[in-house]
């Protein structure tokens, strides 16, 4: 991976969905890490305060984008967009993607109430994900902290998890192209299988690159794809916090993005 510094912070989360900054906030936080450029991009999820593909907030960029999680066939992954322009297709996508997602959460949090006796305050509306319900168990007088809450009662395979209704991959990714000038895939070294994940950037303009891994990854795996594929290197830091600039492109390569977002 480059160790230059990061031109831009392309992957970030907001109160939209479940981060923690607002768009008020981005600006410092993007001074405070470094970057001149961020995207935003909530899950399932145009931001409302966003009416542009492209807006200056303070002196900062800021790209409308959004991330949809679609069903693969033998995978799930991530897809981002950039350069929002709302479609019908993509609206109707959302619409359904955030209608399920508050049915989902009512229906876990039916579940957690039932099996832990207590009851789990929360208010449940469009952008609502499990993190929102694991930090209202960790609130409650159930005996889970966040992440008790995920081990034990919410995430997949356990007694309060429900499966969420995804958009096919090619369903997704026709939705996204109808509004979005570049499409990459998200953080390809997350999934059980790399190798088969980064297959599916045949049919994407990019891949996210830059980002921050716990964990070593094949570089040349990653790199091998991009020059198949003829890619962009994307990236981000999947800030769900306010700390921002941990990965991004370096200046060269996220010039050869913006020179793909028409609105720049």
């Amino acid at each position: 991976m480059s160790h230059e510094r990061p031109a831009a912070d392309l992957h970030l989360h907001t109160t939209a969905s479940d981060g923690q900054l607002t768009i008020e906030q981005l600006p410092a936080a993007a001074r405070a890490g470094g970057v001149e450029v961020v995207a935003v991009t909530d899950h399932d999820r145009y931001h409302p305060e966003l009416d542009a593909p492209v807006v200056e907030r303070d002196g900062v960029t800021i790209i409308h984008g959004i991330e949809l999680r679609v069903d693969a066939g033998d995978r799930q992954v991530d897809l981002l967009g950039y350069g929002v322009e709302p479609t019908p297709a993509l609206t109707d996508e959302i619409t359904r993607l955030q209608r399920n997602r508050v049915e989902r959460a009512r229906e876990i949090v039916e579940r957690v109430e039932d099996e832990t006796g207590v009851a789990i305050d929360i208010d449940i509306q469009h952008g609502v994900g499990r993190p929102h319900i694991a930090r209202a168990i960790d609130a409650s007088d159930a005996p889970y902290d966040y992440q008790g809450a995920f081990d034990e009662l919410i995430g997949g395979g356990n007694p309060c998890y429900v499966a969420r209704e995804l958009p096919t991959f090619e369903d997704g990714v026709a939705a996204l192209e109808s509004a979005c000038d570049v499409v990459s895939l998200a953080h390809p070294f997350r999934y059980r299988d790399p190798r088969g994940a980064l297959e599916l950037c045949a049919e994407l303009d990019g891949v996210e690159r830059y980002y921050p891994y716990s964990f070593p990854v094949e570089t040349d795996l990653l790199d091998s794809a991009i020059e198949r594929y003829d890619l962009l290197a994307t990236g981000g830091s999947d800030c769900h916090d306010t700390t921002l600039g941990r990965a991004g492109p370096p200046r060269d390569e996220f010039s050869r993005i913006s020179d793909r977002i028409s609105a720049f």
